[in-house]
């Protein structure tokens, strides 16, 4: 399962977008990008992505602001959220909202990976 599972990327930028989802897909993911948390709410995608890479700070809804949507409406997806302007603060409360993996950009590939394999693993063990 782990190969197989899909995981979205939401970020406004273009490039980390590309970057994050080519590195996908190179190990094997099925990857697909968003480049606002709106467009993944409203996509098909939603209900079949194991793990969600989001970016902290975007126009419109953040990526902290996805994730507690998707707690709250019953669907929780485990989150890794990135971000070019870490914050200690952002960082404390989106773990104890339950996010899974909080990364300063730029992150090493392994490191992305490793979250990843943890996000997918824990909602196997969910499931």
């Amino acid at each position: 399962m782990l190969q197989s599972s899909m995981i979205a990327v939401v970020d406004d930028d273009q490039s980390v977008r590309e970057a994050v989802t080519g590195l996908l897909k190179s190990f094997g993911y099925r990857a697909v990008a968003f480049e606002r948390a709106e467009d993944f709410l409203k996509s098909s995608d939603r209900h079949s992505t194991a793990c969600l890479i989001a970016d902290v700070q975007m126009p419109g809804m953040t990526g902290p602001d996805l994730q507690l949507r998707l707690v709250a409406s019953g669907s929780p997806i485990p989150t890794i959220l990135i971000t070019a302007y870490p914050d200690q603060a952002v960082r404390a409360r989106a773990l104890q909202n339950g996010v899974l993996s909080y990364l300063a950009k730029p992150f090493r590939d392994e490191e992305l990976l490793s979250c990843i394999r943890s996000a997918i693993d824990s909602r196997v063990r969910d499931s």
